[in-house]
C-alpha cells in the first residue's frame, strides 16, 4: 500500500513539472480587470476541487482530486502578475504563507488517502516576470532517522505544514528557516526548523545552522532541527519577537528512555535559539522556571 501511494505521489510532483513547462510573462504588478475575473473563476473551481480533495467519501480518489487541484493551480498562477493576486477564499482551504521578506511564498497542504496516511504537497512561487514555481515533494518517510542530517534538493523537502519563513544572511547568502508541523506518524508529531535557500538549480533544504550536534554524527551539526513528541500533546515553537528568539518546549521522556520520542511531552521548561555569527545559537533554560516540590507555594511576587 506504502509503494502505491509513493508513486501516486511522485505522478503528482511530476504532474506539476510537466504543467510548468510553458510559462505565463507578467508585464506589470497590478492586475488587469479581465485577468482579475479569471483569478475569481479559477479561485472558486479551485475551493470545489480541494474539498474534494479533503473530504471525498472514497479516501484513494483524494490523490487524483490532488492532482486536478495541482492542474488547476499551475494554470491559474500562469495568468500574468498572479504572485500579486491573494487567493483569500483559497486561504481558507489551502496554506498560503509568505517569507518575511516578501521573496516568495509558499501553497501548501496536506492529503489523507487512508486513515493511517497522510502526505504533504506544496509549491513555491517567486515574484517574477515569468511564472517560477517549485514543485515540492514530501520526502520524509524515505529519510528515516536520517532527517535531521539530509540536504535535499530536486523538490525533496521534510513534507510538513509551514507556520512561518524567517530570512537570515549566512555569508552573504540568504537563507530561510522554516518553522513546520509534520503529523503524519501515528504515534508523534514533529515540529521543524528546516533551513532552505534558492540557488540557480533550484530549492536546497537543509544546511548546518543550529548549534546542535547530531546524534547520528556526534562531530556534526543538524541540518535541520526536529522535536518530535508524544501525539496528543501540545508543544510550542515559534518567534518571539520581544525577546528576539525562537522560543520551544523543552521535552522530556515520559519512560526515561531518550531513543522513544513518542514518549516525549513538555517538561514545564523552554529553551530556544538566538541568532548570532551565521548560526541559530542554542540557549537551554531560556525562560527560567523555578520547579516547587509537592506541597509548596510559590513565592508572593513582591509589589
Amino acid at each position: 500500500m506504502k509503494k502505491v501511494f509513493c508513486h501516486q505521489a511522485i505522478k503528482v510532483f511530476i504532474l506539476f513539472v510537466l504543467v510548468l513547462q510553458v510559462h505565463s510573462v507578467a508585464c506589470a504588478q497590478s492586475i488587469s480587470p479581465q485577468d482579475l475575473e479569471k483569478f475569481q473563476v479559477m479561485e472558486d473551481s479551485m475551493l470545489v476541487t480541494s474539498d474534494s480533495m479533503y473530504e471525498a467519501f472514497i479516501p484513494d480518489t483524494h490523490i487524483l482530486y490532488a492532482e486536478r487541484f495541482v492542474r488547476q493551480l499551475v494554470r491559474t498562477l500562469k495568468i500574468p502578475n498572479s504572485y500579486y493576486y491573494p487567493f483569500d477564499k483559497l486561504k481558507e482551504k489551502v496554506n498560503i504563507i509568505y517569507s518575511d521578506d516578501n521573496a516568495f511564498r509558499i501553497f501548501n497542504w496536506e492529503i489523507v488517502p487512508s486513515e493511517i496516511m497522510k502526505r504533504y504537497y506544496g509549491a513555491i512561487q517567486l515574484p517574477q516576470e515569468k511564472l517560477k514555481l517549485y514543485p515540492l515533494f514530501d520526502y520524509t518517510e524515505q529519510m528515516g532517522k536520517g532527517a535531521e542530517d539530509s540536504i535535499l534538493t530536486n523538490g525533496k523537502w521534510f513534507g510538513a505544514i509551514i507556520y512561518r519563513i524567517m530570512p537570515n544572511e549566512v555569508e552573504g547568502q540568504k537563507i530561510y528557516t522554516l518553522f513546520g508541523l509534520n503529523t503524519s506518524s501515528s504515534i508523534s508529531n514533529k515540529k521543524v526548523l528546516d533551513p532552505m535557500t534558492l540557488t540557480d538549480h533550484g530549492v536546497v533544504f537543509g544546511a548546518p545552522i543550529f548549534g546542535v550536534a547530531s546524534e547520528n554524527f556526534p562531530r556534526q551539526r543538524v541540518n535541520r532541527f526536529i522535536l518530535e513528541y508524544k501525539k496528543g500533546v501540545q508543544v510550542g515553537m515559534n518567534w518571539n519577537d520581544e525577546k528576539k528568539v525562537i522560543i520551544f518546549d523543552k521535552l522530556v521522556s515520559q519512560m526515561n528512555d531518550p531513543h522513544r520520542k513518542y514518549t516525549f511531552v513538555p517538561s514545564g521548561q523552554y529553551d530556544g535559539f538566538r541568532w548570532g555569527n551565521d548560526t541559530w545559537n542554542y540557549v537551554r533554560d531560556l525562560i527560567p522556571v523555578t520547579l516547587l516540590k509537592d506541597g509548596e507555594k510559590p513565592l508572593e511576587e513582591t509589589k
